[in-house]
């Protein structure tokens, strides 16, 4: 009952799109002397990573048919352009196969459209070839004619549990968009961590079309919270956005760690420049892609066909979805010479109406089990590396952990989920799985320091600890301050200020502070240490230090907005 309806909901709305007009072509004209293989593409062209892809395929057709002349068949791939909704997509597929009678659908995009579309392919027995639809909730061996070609989401949370476990940090902050990308690496996320025993606190959910006030709200939640660390997972339209508003929001400094999804690396789809340097000091994983000389070679003729005309550099970035196609298109091509039949071209249709809302009117294509067989099968050495699908989709090898630095992103160390995370890919030397900070290169960090995030902090809304610090005259081995005769910067020195630095630390959270110097315009003191607690009730220091009236000083912290008698010291 449960399928008639679903099937009864696709209908009704498939049936209202198809009214429409559907943009369609070919991408190259049917041979005469080949036996031609109608295959369908369905994906958006609006975006960046949607010409890169077509691209790619067009590029991997004329390759792999170049190099095969003598082959007896040849794609035919039938383009539909749906936009980025559940309802066109599954409408394009639809006109495919009821129209075109096509024996594989390469595509869609998104994984909530893959979702949509898997029933459709089930019923037609048209195996879904998607590689670009990573949510793990999409699974290949539950969904036995869904195939992916390209990494599951899942697959990365491995290397993300290790980089919190090689820093210490034990609460983490999930920030992710609200789609089925989203939300479907959140179950394998929280059992990833808790292996390392570590834990989501807190669960930051972003609109899928979210207006810069609806980020801003998010941010200042965060900008309150204890934990310091923060795990990013979102595609790049809505990253770029993201991060430039995280940096305007003073997230992006001292004591704060972010670390991103391969989502918005640039090896799967670059995030803009402005957004790029609005991330200086994150984290990330992404896919290792193995050198090879035919990716090189590629890569050399994609630049050289797209610069000329693509004067805006708007697809002059090759990402990994690219790839993907490119290999996932060579695959299918060799699939079809290895297994195409003439005589199973056509659809088995059944003797019904069309207008049947249980799809029972598509027919069945012979052609497409044998397809879904045998590239499940096949496997060679791709642009992207080892194209092998077990399970019914690729596996990744090992996984870059990257350091945002300026406008690019620096390699700093591997993960496999043999050895953990290694300075080098190919450590012979390493046999036992590790994940700490020693096995990484020392990253930069949120506000261009070195200093490792403790990974939380005393709540204070974002302020800093303004702490008020008498001027001494006389002995200033304890504690001394300094003024920069040119920059008129006052520096701070001494057994008491160092002995502070130590305890602070020591402490397992960070405590933000700065130095206010109790004095007046002629940088001498401003009156007793009594007149100083006042500024406590004042609200101008949230804590004073330095008992004067000690000999020798003694470091004396205040707790915050309660005025307490100076004789009483907090040690």
């Amino acid at each position: 009952m449960e399928g008639q309806i679903s099937y009864l909901s696709l209908a009704l709305l498939c049936c209202l799109h198809l009214a429409s007009a559907i943009e369609t072509s070919s991408v190259i004209k049917e041979n005469p002397a080949k036996e031609m293989i109608r295959v369908g593409l369905v994906y958006s062209r609006n975006s960046t990573v949607g010409k890169v892809v077509m691209s790619c395929t067009s590029m991997a057709l004329s390759d792999f048919y170049g190099a095969h002349p003598q082959y007896r068949t040849q794609l035919s791939l039938q383009f539909r352009y749906p936009e980025d909704d559940v309802v066109d997509a599954a409408s394009a597929v639809l006109d495919l196969m009821e129209n075109e009678e096509v024996h594989a659908i390469l595509g869609p995009k998104w994984s909530s459209q893959a979702k949509f579309v898997i029933d459709l392919g089930v019923k037609a027995q048209v195996p879904i070839i998607s590689f670009s639809a990573t949510s793990p909730s999409l699974s290949p061996t539950k969904s036995h004619y869904f195939v992916r070609t390209a990494y599951s989401d899942g697959s990365q949370v491995g290397a993300l549990a290790a980089v919190v476990q090689a820093y210490g940090w034990r609460k983490i902050a999930l920030v992710y968009e609200d789609t089925d990308y989203g939300n479907g690496l959140v179950p394998y996320l929280v059992d990833a961590l808790q292996e390392v025993d570590a834990r989501i606190s807190y669960r930051s959910v972003i609109p899928p079309s979210p207006e810069d006030i609806d980020i801003v709200k998010e941010l200042n939640k965060l900008l309150v919270m204890q934990t310091r660390v923060f795990l990013v997972h979102m595609t790049a339209l809505i990253g770029s956005r993201f991060f430039v508003l995280v940096n305007n929001s003073g997230l992006m400094s001292e004591e704060f760690a972010w670390i991103v999804t391969d989502g918005l690396s640039s090896l799967l789809d670059p995030v803009s420049s402005k957004a790029l340097d609005s991330m200086r000091g994150v984290l990330g994983v992404r896919p290792h892609v193995p050198p090879s000389e035919s990716r090189r070679d590629f890569e050399k003729r994609w630049k050289k066909l797209h610069a000329g005309k693509n004067s805006q550099d708007e697809i002059a970035h090759l990402s990994l979805f690219g790839l993907w196609a490119y290999d996932t298109v060579s695959a299918l091509a060799l699939a079809g010479e290895m297994v195409w039949e003439p005589s199973k071209s056509r659809y088995l249709k059944p003797n019904m109406s069309r207008n049947n809302l249980d799809f029972s009117s598509i027919g069945i294509s012979e052609m497409g089990p044998k397809l879904l067989h045998k590239i499940l099968s096949i496997k060679f050495q791709g642009l992207s590396g080892e194209f092998n699908l077990p399970d019914g989709q690729l596996q990744p090898i090992a996984f870059e952990i990257f350091n945002v630095v300026g406008q690019r992103e620096e390699i700093i160390g591997y993960w496999t989920s043999a050895r953990g995370l290694s300075h080098e890919l190919n450590q012979s030397t390493k046999e036992e799985y590790t994940a700490s900070a020693d096995d990484l290169k020392r990253p930069t960090w949120p506000g261009d320091t070195l200093k490792t995030p403790k990974g939380w902090v005393i709540p204070i809304s974002g302020q800093k600890l303004r702490i008020g610090v008498p001027k001494k005259d006389g002995f200033t081995e304890f504690f001394k301050i300094e003024w920069d005769p040119h920059t008129g910067v006052p520096s701070y020195s001494g057994f008491v200020h160092d002995m502070f630095l130590a305890v602070l630390d020591a402490l397992p959270f960070a405590v933000p502070y700065q130095y206010v110097p109790y004095v007046n315009e002629s940088r001498q003191s401003a009156g007793t240490y009594d007149d100083m607690l006042y500024q406590i009730k004042l609200q101008k220091f949230e804590a004073v230090g330095f008992n004067i009236h000690s000999d020798p000083p003694n470091l004396t912290l205040i707790p915050t907005k309660v005025l307490i008698p100076k004789r009483v010291l907090v040690r």
